[in-house]
């Protein structure tokens, strides 16, 4: 099982599984859900090697390092520790 801690809250998914709906679960506003918009644009603080890669998505909008897009992420394993994106 990995695990994503948002805050002071944590969320339990099974391995290989998109974060999308942890992260909704933990308070994440999502827009589009598509890559497209950015309101889930989230700051990895642990646990990047624990995502897949930036998908194109991602890439297009030059997110700052260790900036991801919620809607894009899967959690391969582990734990991934996050924060909003403007702390």
């Amino acid at each position: 099982m990995a695990t994503i801690k948002f805050k002071d809250k944590v969320a339990t998914q099974p391995d290989n599984t998109p974060i999308k709906k942890s992260c909704k679960d933990l308070g994440i506003l999502f827009g589009c859900e598509n890559g497209i918009c950015r309101t889930c644009e989230i700051k990895i603080k642990k646990g990047q090697e624990n995502l897949n890669s930036p998908t194109s998505e991602e890439k297009a909008h030059l997110l700052p390092d260790g900036h991801r897009l919620a809607c894009q992420c899967t959690l391969k394993k582990g734990d991934l520790e996050i924060t909003p994106a403007n702390e």
